[in-house]
This record gives C-alpha cells, structure tokens and sequence, in this order.
C-alpha cells in the first residue's frame, strides 16, 4: 500500500498551531488547516521536473505535502511528445472504474487523434505494486468514438467494466473488458430523430438515468429527460429560463435542474422528486443557489456566489422542503478560490453528510497559492485537508484552452484516491493520480 503512516496534521487550535505525529521514520502525506491557514508560493516548472517522474510510475511529492501519487500518462502517449492527452471534463463524471475487492483500478482517458493520439484508451493501476499500465484504445480504429475527447463519458458506480457514452438520442454501456454495447435508452422514440443528449447522470445502483435534451442543428435545449431502467420508464421535466444542465443524486430520487428563471444573475435551483415526478422547489442563484455543483445521496455540494464568505462551498438538503445545509469551506480572500470544481463521486449510501467529504482542484494567476487539491469534510467545521499541488498554470501552453487548462478531476468510488488532468507547468497536458488521507479529516 502507499507509504504515508507518518501523518502531519496541522490544525489552528486556540490560536496557535498544534502538531499531532504519527509513527516516526517516514514522511507525512498532506495536512488539515483552518480556512486561516496560510498559502504556499507555486512551484516552478523546474521544480516539478525535480520530483515528477518523465514516465509513468510512482513518486513522492515533495514537502510540505508528502503525499504519494502515479503518473498515468507521460510523453509516450503522443507521437513526438505533443500535447495529445484531453481534459477530463467536469469533476462529477468518474474516470475510474469500481474497484472494491480489487487489486487493481482500471482508468479511461483520451488521447486526442487529430493529434495521433489513440482515441478514449484505458489504463491499469495496480494498488500494491504502484504500476500502471496502459492496456490500449476502447475502440477499433473505425470507430466513430475514436474521435471523441471522452467528457461526459463516467464509469458504473456498481458495475466494474461498465462505461456510460452518449451518442446522439442513445445513452449507452459499453464493456471496458468484452468490447460489447447495450443501449441503455433511446429518446428518439419518444421525442423524434432530431433531438439528442447531453450530460448523462447515472444514480449509483444504475437504475435510473438523466440527460440533458435538445434539439439537433439549433443545439437548443428543452429540458431534462429521467429514464426508469427497471420500469423502461421516460419523465421530462421542461425548461422554465434558459436552462444550462441537470443531474440526479446518487440515490436516483431527486433531480437538480440548473436553469436561469428569473432572468437575473445566474443559473437557479429546481429540485424535483422523482417518486411524485413534483418540482418541490427553488432556490434562486442570488439566494445561495449551487453552482459547480455535485449531489450525494439526498443533498448537494456547490458553489455560492453570494455568500458572504469569499468563494464558498455550501450545501443543500433535499427533501419534501429544501434546506440550507452549512458552509463547508471558503478562502482566505476572494482572490482565491481553492475549490473551483467540486467533486462528490465518493458520495455514500447510509452515511450522514456530515460524515463524508468532497474535494475539489484549481489553479489562479494570483501571487498566493491555491493551486492544490483540497478536500473538506460536508459538516462545516472549516477545516481543509491539504492533499498536492496541483502543478498547474493558466498561463502554460499545455492544455491550449484556458478550460482545458484547469486541473479537472475526480475522485474514485471509494474517495481514497483523486485522479486529475494538469499540464505541470509546461507544453502538454498529463493524468495524475493521488492518495487521499482523508482519515485525518475525521
């Protein structure tokens, strides 16, 4: 397993620094601060090449973070070393297969072909041994799919080679190991030949689906569309303001839709009940509404542009009424914004929210760091586990996208592990894959 039984926890108490050491001889894995912990200055583009290895592998980041991680890709991936590895996407889709009972976690990236990439390509991490290997392209060469940078694609929650792809009005499963399709759902039947989906949400035991509906060659969208596997049942819920995505929570019982309905500021809140098919109600962007958002079992975890705490991470529960939850984390300053894409896909059934946590990645121009990943316990006790620098600049050629820039990543099934995109400072785009200890959070 990985090396950190020495474990460094800082935390602000009665306003000094109190440190609490693990078994000694060797080296700490990330900390826990107070939202009044300092920053670190960024790490140079030499300074990483110091630590990270040029191939893929195991290595140690340096102090004061400590943690162990992997490199999955590395130039080799991309014919001439060139910038071939695509961003993730967004942190609510999982990029990592369920690998409970397992020795090994599978991985699906994609490798660019317009840039002589092989198109979406799965990768092995063995748990014990730290060795990755990269198994090859998902697809034939022929494939249509070859050609896809793979966002919006996630891995089963439940099932351990099963991977959710759209195409077109189909949302469908495709066996990482046997090579075989099944259609999951078809909303041409129901709504006609010219319409299609995006944003695919999946709940967790797989029985029930969401997407995002609209129409061909205008790309307008009509609203958001539940399909009933066990049932072979549809539900659409039509936009009311200019509508921007919806997901389900993990249980598959509530449905957010994002949409902007008052016409003011941003995208607002619409929860609906799923068992009554009932909007059950609204949150307005300028009244806390998430952003950036991800669901667990029964509740959201997002982004609150009008808190009065700078760039704060709150959280909503769901039920017949909706109810502000605590603020989970929030900067030092605004200029900071340490969680810009939250990631809950380690979200567990049976466990209060309190006792579980989200993590999320960033990078900023700013002079201060926030550039790391941080995850933070959903009870609003303030404290941020620190886990590693995410090794990103916005101002580095790699990624070329400013989107594509930012150090989007998710966390696997069982929350021990964050997979990320960074472009370490540098020419090219790579996926990393660190250790959480997010034991110290509790």
């Amino acid at each position: 397993m990985f090396r950190w039984a020495r474990l460094l926890v800082l935390c602000l108490a009665a306003g000094s620094w109190l440190v609490l050491l693990g078994p000694l001889g060797v080296h700490a894995a990330g900390w826990v601060e107070a939202r009044a912990g300092g920053v670190r200055p960024k790490l140079s583009a030499d300074q990483i090449r110091a630590f990270v290895p040029a191939s893929r592998g195991a290595f140690t980041f340096p102090p004061p973070y400590g943690s162990e991680a992997v490199r999955i890709t590395d130039a080799s991936d991309c014919p001439g070393g060139t910038d071939c590895v695509s961003s993730m996407g967004y942190a609510y889709w999982r990029n990592t297969n369920n690998h409970v009972g397992s020795d090994e976690m599978l991985i699906f990236l994609s490798l660019d072909r317009r840039k002589g990439g092989s198109g979406p390509t799965l990768f092995r991490y063995n748990k014990e041994t730290h060795r990755v290997a990269k198994i090859g392209p998902l697809f034939n060469p022929t494939s249509k799919f070859t050609w896809d940078s793979a966002q919006g694609w996630y891995f089963s929650a439940s099932l351990p080679s099963k991977l959710y792809l759209n195409d077109g009005p189909r949302l469908l499963r495709y066996d990482v190991v046997t090579g075989q399709f099944e259609t999951v759902f078809d909303a041409s039947g129901v709504w006609g030949n010219d319409k299609y989906i995006v944003n695919a949400h999946s709940s967790n035991d797989d029985a029930v689906h969401s997407a995002s509906l609209k129409i061909q060659g205008t790309d307008e969208a009509l609203g958001c569309l539940v399909y009933h596997e066990r049932s072979r049942r549809f539900a659409f819920f039509g936009k009311l303001g200019e509508f921007e995505e919806c997901a389900l929570d993990k249980s598959g019982h509530w449905l957010l839709s994002q949409e902007n309905i008052d016409g003011r500021y941003g995208a607002d809140m619409r929860i609906f009940d799923l068992g009554t098919e009932r909007e059950i109600g609204r949150v307005f962007h300028e009244e806390g509404g998430a952003t950036r958002a991800d669901l667990g079992y029964g509740y959201i975890v997002g982004d609150d542009a009008w808190n009065a705490s700078p760039n704060a991470t709150v959280t909503w529960v769901l039920g017949q009424q909706i109810s502000r939850g605590p603020v989970v984390h929030a900067n030092i300053n605004w200029s900071l914004d340490a969680m810009h894409d939250r990631t809950h896909t380690n979200a567990k059934a049976g466990v209060p929210m309190e006792d579980q946590f989200a993590c999320g990645s960033t990078a900023d121009r700013g002079l201060g760091v926030e550039n790391e990943i941080t995850c933070v316990r959903l009870d609003g006790s303030d404290r941020q586990l620190i886990v590693a620098p995410t090794m990103s600049r916005l101002d580095a050629h790699g990624g070329q996208r400013e989107f594509d820039k930012y150090p989007k990543g998710n966390l696997d099934i069982t929350g021990e592990y964050f997979l990320w995109t960074t472009n370490l400072s540098g020419d090219r785009l790579d996926a990393f894959l660190v250790k959480v200890p997010s034991g110290s959070l509790y």
